[in-house]
Protein backbone atom coordinates (compact mmCIF):
# COMPACT_ATOMS: atom_id res chain seq x y z
CA UNK A 1 0.00 0.00 0.00
CA UNK A 2 1.63 3.72 -0.50
CA UNK A 3 1.89 6.33 1.65
CA UNK A 4 -0.49 8.43 3.05
CA UNK A 5 -1.02 11.22 1.06
CA UNK A 6 0.34 13.81 3.66
CA UNK A 7 4.03 11.86 3.85
CA UNK A 8 3.91 10.79 0.28
CA UNK A 9 3.66 14.32 -1.17
CA UNK A 10 6.25 14.94 1.73
CA UNK A 11 8.50 12.30 0.37
CA UNK A 12 8.18 14.08 -3.59
CA UNK A 13 8.80 17.52 -2.15
CA UNK A 14 12.27 15.81 -0.21
CA UNK A 15 13.28 14.49 -3.81
CA UNK A 16 11.86 17.27 -6.03
CA UNK A 17 14.62 19.67 -7.29
CA UNK A 18 13.77 23.33 -7.59
CA UNK A 19 15.25 25.56 -10.76
CA UNK A 20 15.46 28.92 -12.17
CA UNK A 21 12.15 29.37 -13.44
CA UNK A 22 10.60 28.38 -10.45
CA UNK A 23 10.06 31.28 -7.73
CA UNK A 24 7.68 28.76 -5.16
CA UNK A 25 6.88 24.94 -6.06
CA UNK A 26 5.86 22.32 -3.95
CA UNK A 27 3.85 23.26 -0.81
CA UNK A 28 1.95 26.15 -1.84
CA UNK A 29 -1.77 26.65 -3.48
CA UNK A 30 -0.32 27.29 -6.57
CA UNK A 31 3.11 27.05 -8.37
CA UNK A 32 4.60 30.55 -9.11
CA UNK A 33 7.22 30.52 -12.19
CA UNK A 34 9.30 32.72 -13.84
CA UNK A 35 9.09 33.08 -17.40
CA UNK A 36 11.98 35.01 -19.02
CA UNK A 37 11.37 38.46 -20.58
CA UNK A 38 10.00 38.74 -24.69
CA UNK A 39 9.25 34.41 -24.29
CA UNK A 40 5.70 32.48 -24.93
CA UNK A 41 4.46 29.75 -22.38
CA UNK A 42 4.08 26.26 -23.62
CA UNK A 43 1.96 23.68 -21.81
CA UNK A 44 1.78 20.46 -22.86
CA UNK A 45 -0.09 17.37 -21.05
CA UNK A 46 -0.40 13.48 -21.33
CA UNK A 47 -2.39 10.94 -19.53
CA UNK A 48 0.00 7.95 -18.20
CA UNK A 49 -2.71 4.94 -18.00
CA UNK A 50 -2.41 1.52 -16.38
CA UNK A 51 -3.88 -1.13 -18.85
CA UNK A 52 -3.50 1.40 -21.49
CA UNK A 53 0.04 2.39 -22.20
CA UNK A 54 1.71 0.25 -19.91
CA UNK A 55 1.35 -3.37 -17.63
CA UNK A 56 2.98 -3.57 -14.15
CA UNK A 57 3.79 -7.45 -15.15
CA UNK A 58 5.58 -6.31 -18.09
CA UNK A 59 7.26 -2.72 -17.58
CA UNK A 60 9.72 -1.99 -14.77
CA UNK A 61 8.45 1.38 -12.59
CA UNK A 62 11.56 3.25 -13.44
CA UNK A 63 10.97 2.98 -17.11
CA UNK A 64 6.97 3.64 -16.60
CA UNK A 65 8.03 6.78 -14.86
CA UNK A 66 10.73 7.86 -17.13
CA UNK A 67 8.44 7.34 -20.19
CA UNK A 68 5.49 9.37 -18.26
CA UNK A 69 7.98 12.65 -18.42
CA UNK A 70 9.66 11.97 -21.80
CA UNK A 71 5.96 12.36 -23.26
CA UNK A 72 5.81 15.88 -22.27
CA UNK A 73 9.35 16.74 -23.06
CA UNK A 74 9.17 15.29 -26.72
CA UNK A 75 6.53 17.92 -26.92
CA UNK A 76 8.38 21.07 -26.05
CA UNK A 77 10.70 19.28 -27.98
CA UNK A 78 8.62 19.74 -31.38
CA UNK A 79 7.78 23.11 -30.11
CA UNK A 80 11.83 24.05 -30.38
CA UNK A 81 11.44 24.84 -27.00
CA UNK A 82 12.99 24.90 -23.48
CA UNK A 83 11.54 23.07 -20.50
CA UNK A 84 10.86 24.40 -17.57
CA UNK A 85 9.09 23.06 -15.11
CA UNK A 86 6.79 19.65 -14.48
CA UNK A 87 3.87 18.83 -12.65
CA UNK A 88 2.57 15.52 -12.02
CA UNK A 89 -0.63 14.13 -10.79
CA UNK A 90 -0.46 10.80 -9.65
CA UNK A 91 -3.36 8.48 -8.54
CA UNK A 92 -2.51 4.42 -7.49
CA UNK A 93 -5.32 1.96 -6.24
CA UNK A 94 -4.93 0.67 -2.13
CA UNK A 95 -2.92 -2.89 -3.69
CA UNK A 96 -0.23 -1.03 -5.22
CA UNK A 97 2.92 -1.19 -2.92
CA UNK A 98 4.70 1.57 -1.71
CA UNK A 99 8.22 0.44 -3.26
CA UNK A 100 6.62 0.58 -6.80
CA UNK A 101 5.56 4.53 -6.08
CA UNK A 102 9.00 5.04 -5.06
CA UNK A 103 10.57 3.06 -8.47
CA UNK A 104 8.55 4.94 -10.54
CA UNK A 105 9.07 8.73 -9.06
CA UNK A 106 12.87 7.76 -9.53
CA UNK A 107 12.21 6.69 -12.80
CA UNK A 108 11.04 10.34 -13.45
CA UNK A 109 13.05 12.23 -11.04
CA UNK A 110 15.82 11.10 -12.14
CA UNK A 111 15.46 12.18 -16.27
CA UNK A 112 14.17 15.31 -14.97
CA UNK A 113 17.78 15.51 -13.28
CA UNK A 114 19.01 15.14 -16.80
CA UNK A 115 17.44 18.07 -18.24
CA UNK A 116 17.69 20.34 -15.00
CA UNK A 117 13.85 20.57 -14.77
CA UNK A 118 11.77 21.05 -11.84
CA UNK A 119 9.40 19.25 -10.45
CA UNK A 120 7.01 22.07 -9.71
CA UNK A 121 3.81 20.48 -8.23
CA UNK A 122 1.18 18.19 -8.60
CA UNK A 123 -1.69 16.44 -6.93
CA UNK A 124 -2.04 12.43 -5.49
CA UNK A 125 -5.10 10.89 -4.99
CA UNK A 126 -6.60 7.26 -4.87
CA UNK A 127 -7.73 5.40 -7.46
CA UNK A 128 -10.84 3.53 -7.26
CA UNK A 129 -13.35 1.49 -9.45
CA UNK A 130 -10.45 -0.75 -10.97
CA UNK A 131 -9.12 2.07 -12.49
CA UNK A 132 -5.28 1.41 -12.19
CA UNK A 133 -2.41 3.57 -11.67
CA UNK A 134 -2.96 7.02 -13.50
CA UNK A 135 -0.24 9.54 -14.10
CA UNK A 136 -0.84 12.83 -15.59
CA UNK A 137 2.37 14.80 -16.61
CA UNK A 138 2.05 18.42 -17.62
CA UNK A 139 5.25 20.04 -18.96
CA UNK A 140 6.07 24.09 -18.36
CA UNK A 141 8.35 25.05 -21.11
CA UNK A 142 8.62 28.67 -23.56
CA UNK A 143 9.72 30.04 -26.69
CA UNK A 144 10.79 33.07 -27.91
CA UNK A 145 8.17 35.27 -28.83
CA UNK A 146 6.60 33.96 -32.38
CA UNK A 147 9.24 31.31 -32.77
CA UNK A 148 7.12 28.25 -32.01
CA UNK A 149 7.64 25.80 -34.66
CA UNK A 150 4.19 24.55 -35.45
CA UNK A 151 2.55 21.78 -37.52
CA UNK A 152 1.36 24.32 -39.78
CA UNK A 153 4.79 26.14 -41.82
CA UNK A 154 5.08 23.52 -44.33
CA UNK A 155 5.37 24.52 -47.69
CA UNK A 156 5.28 22.49 -50.76
CA UNK A 157 8.39 21.27 -52.18
CA UNK A 158 10.00 20.88 -48.86
CA UNK A 159 12.35 18.22 -47.86
CA UNK A 160 10.63 15.62 -44.96
CA UNK A 161 13.23 14.65 -42.24
CA UNK A 162 13.14 12.68 -38.93
CA UNK A 163 16.59 12.14 -36.12
CA UNK A 164 16.77 8.63 -35.05
CA UNK A 165 15.56 5.37 -35.92
CA UNK A 166 12.05 4.28 -36.25
CA UNK A 167 10.46 1.17 -35.19
CA UNK A 168 12.48 -0.37 -32.32
CA UNK A 169 9.76 0.09 -29.88
CA UNK A 170 6.77 -1.60 -32.59
CA UNK A 171 9.45 -4.59 -32.83
CA UNK A 172 9.18 -4.98 -28.91
CA UNK A 173 5.53 -5.12 -29.30
CA UNK A 174 5.08 -7.85 -31.63
CA UNK A 175 7.70 -9.76 -30.06
CA UNK A 176 5.49 -9.74 -26.89
CA UNK A 177 2.85 -9.85 -28.80
CA UNK A 178 4.05 -13.71 -29.75
CA UNK A 179 5.07 -14.46 -25.95
CA UNK A 180 1.33 -13.48 -24.83
CA UNK A 181 -2.31 -15.12 -25.18
CA UNK A 182 -3.32 -12.04 -26.53
CA UNK A 183 -2.80 -11.08 -30.08
CA UNK A 184 -0.86 -7.90 -31.47
CA UNK A 185 -3.96 -5.76 -32.29
CA UNK A 186 -5.09 -6.31 -28.30
CA UNK A 187 -1.63 -4.85 -27.85
CA UNK A 188 -1.24 -1.93 -29.64
CA UNK A 189 -2.13 0.57 -26.83
CA UNK A 190 0.18 -0.60 -24.90
CA UNK A 191 3.43 0.98 -25.08
CA UNK A 192 6.10 -0.92 -27.20
CA UNK A 193 9.64 -0.82 -25.40
CA UNK A 194 11.58 -3.29 -23.73
CA UNK A 195 12.63 -3.61 -19.93
CA UNK A 196 15.71 -1.85 -21.16
CA UNK A 197 15.11 0.38 -23.21
CA UNK A 198 15.66 4.66 -22.35
CA UNK A 199 13.68 6.65 -24.20
CA UNK A 200 15.07 10.29 -25.25
CA UNK A 201 13.08 13.73 -26.05
CA UNK A 202 15.14 15.18 -28.78
CA UNK A 203 14.69 18.72 -26.69
CA UNK A 204 18.53 19.58 -27.82
CA UNK A 205 17.80 19.00 -31.44
CA UNK A 206 14.75 20.57 -31.51
CA UNK A 207 15.87 23.89 -30.08
CA UNK A 208 18.39 23.90 -32.66
CA UNK A 209 16.32 23.55 -35.60
CA UNK A 210 14.26 26.35 -34.05
CA UNK A 211 17.64 28.87 -33.42
CA UNK A 212 18.89 28.42 -36.96
CA UNK A 213 15.17 28.27 -38.48
CA UNK A 214 16.19 24.88 -40.36
CA UNK A 215 12.13 23.36 -39.35
CA UNK A 216 9.38 24.81 -41.26
CA UNK A 217 6.68 22.69 -39.48
CA UNK A 218 7.51 19.87 -36.88
CA UNK A 219 6.39 17.19 -34.56
CA UNK A 220 6.93 14.45 -32.55
CA UNK A 221 6.73 10.60 -33.15
CA UNK A 222 4.06 9.23 -31.11
CA UNK A 223 1.63 8.02 -32.41
CA UNK A 224 3.43 6.65 -35.49
CA UNK A 225 5.32 7.88 -38.76
CA UNK A 226 1.88 7.64 -41.10
CA UNK A 227 0.06 9.25 -38.64
CA UNK A 228 2.22 12.25 -37.37
CA UNK A 229 2.73 13.14 -40.94
CA UNK A 230 -0.27 13.24 -41.60
CA UNK A 231 -0.65 15.57 -38.63
CA UNK A 232 1.59 18.23 -40.32
CA UNK A 233 0.00 17.42 -44.01
CA UNK A 234 -3.84 18.68 -42.91
CA UNK A 235 -2.43 21.54 -40.64
CA UNK A 236 0.04 22.51 -43.24
CA UNK A 237 -2.61 22.36 -46.41
CA UNK A 238 0.32 19.55 -48.15
CA UNK A 239 0.40 16.62 -49.11
CA UNK A 240 3.85 14.33 -48.83
CA UNK A 241 5.76 11.70 -50.77
CA UNK A 242 7.38 8.98 -48.82
CA UNK A 243 10.92 6.83 -50.05
CA UNK A 244 10.39 3.75 -48.35
CA UNK A 245 14.06 2.50 -48.55
CA UNK A 246 15.06 6.05 -47.31
CA UNK A 247 13.39 5.66 -43.97
CA UNK A 248 15.65 5.05 -41.04
CA UNK A 249 14.69 1.15 -39.54
CA UNK A 250 15.62 0.32 -36.13
CA UNK A 251 17.26 -2.59 -35.68
CA UNK A 252 16.11 -5.17 -33.45
CA UNK A 253 15.85 -8.68 -32.47
CA UNK A 254 18.73 -11.62 -31.27
CA UNK A 255 20.01 -10.98 -35.47
CA UNK A 256 19.72 -7.09 -34.76
CA UNK A 257 18.05 -7.09 -38.18
CA UNK A 258 16.19 -4.24 -39.44
CA UNK A 259 12.38 -3.84 -38.43
CA UNK A 260 9.98 -4.43 -41.04
CA UNK A 261 8.73 -1.08 -42.87
CA UNK A 262 5.71 -1.37 -41.82
CA UNK A 263 6.33 -1.09 -38.19
CA UNK A 264 8.72 1.62 -38.88
CA UNK A 265 5.38 3.47 -40.65
CA UNK A 266 2.93 3.04 -38.10
CA UNK A 267 4.40 1.65 -34.92
CA UNK A 268 4.73 4.65 -32.82
CA UNK A 269 6.49 5.43 -29.97
CA UNK A 270 9.39 6.57 -30.81
CA UNK A 271 9.62 10.03 -29.97
CA UNK A 272 11.99 11.01 -32.50
CA UNK A 273 10.98 14.54 -34.47
CA UNK A 274 9.82 14.75 -38.24
CA UNK A 275 10.18 17.58 -39.50
CA UNK A 276 10.25 19.81 -42.75
CA UNK A 277 12.46 22.17 -44.35
CA UNK A 278 13.65 24.12 -47.59
CA UNK A 279 17.34 24.62 -45.81
CA UNK A 280 20.64 22.23 -45.54
CA UNK A 281 20.07 20.14 -42.94
CA UNK A 282 22.75 18.72 -41.69
CA UNK A 283 23.41 14.57 -41.10
CA UNK A 284 23.54 14.60 -37.34
CA UNK A 285 21.75 17.38 -34.65
CA UNK A 286 22.84 17.56 -31.00
CA UNK A 287 23.98 14.43 -31.29
CA UNK A 288 20.68 12.96 -33.97
CA UNK A 289 21.19 11.30 -36.85
CA UNK A 290 19.01 12.97 -39.27
CA UNK A 291 17.76 11.52 -42.57
CA UNK A 292 15.76 12.72 -45.31
CA UNK A 293 12.90 10.51 -46.24
CA UNK A 294 10.51 12.37 -48.51
CA UNK A 295 9.30 15.99 -49.81
CA UNK A 296 6.08 17.39 -49.24
CA UNK A 297 3.77 18.00 -52.12
CA UNK A 298 1.10 20.90 -53.43
CA UNK A 299 -1.59 17.97 -54.00
CA UNK A 300 -3.22 16.43 -50.79
CA UNK A 301 -2.36 12.79 -49.23
CA UNK A 302 0.17 11.42 -49.11
CA UNK A 303 1.72 8.23 -51.04
CA UNK A 304 4.63 5.53 -50.42
CA UNK A 305 7.28 5.30 -53.29
CA UNK A 306 8.43 1.73 -53.61
CA UNK A 307 12.04 0.43 -54.77
CA UNK A 308 10.82 -0.17 -57.66
CA UNK A 309 9.58 3.79 -57.89
CA UNK A 310 6.35 3.00 -58.23
CA UNK A 311 3.61 5.32 -56.14
CA UNK A 312 1.05 3.76 -53.34
CA UNK A 313 -1.42 5.90 -51.45
CA UNK A 314 0.02 5.77 -47.81
CA UNK A 315 -3.20 6.36 -45.04
CA UNK A 316 -2.73 7.02 -41.39
CA UNK A 317 -2.02 3.54 -39.23
CA UNK A 318 -0.86 5.13 -36.27
CA UNK A 319 -2.57 4.79 -32.81
CA UNK A 320 -5.68 6.71 -31.87
CA UNK A 321 -7.67 6.36 -29.07
CA UNK A 322 -11.30 5.52 -29.44
CA UNK A 323 -10.78 3.99 -33.29
CA UNK A 324 -11.87 0.76 -32.69
CA UNK A 325 -15.62 2.07 -31.22
CA UNK A 326 -16.42 4.61 -33.79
Amino acid sequence: MPLAEKKLIQQIRRSARGGKSVVIGIGDDCAVLRVPPGHELLVTTDFTLEKVHFRRDWHRPELVGRRCLTRGLSDIAAMGGEPRAAFLSLAVPSDVPQKWVRRFLKGLLDLAAEFKLPLAGGDTAQSAGGGGIQADIVVVGSVPKGKAVLRSGAKAGEGIYVTGELGGSAAELARLAEATPVGAESLRHIWRFSGQSRPQARVAAGQWLRQHRVASAMIDLSDGLSTDLEHICKESHVGAEIEAEAIPRAQAGPGKKRVALELALHGGDDYELLFTSAAVVPSHIAGARVTRIGHTTPSAGMRLIGPDGKKRPLHAGGWEHFKGDS
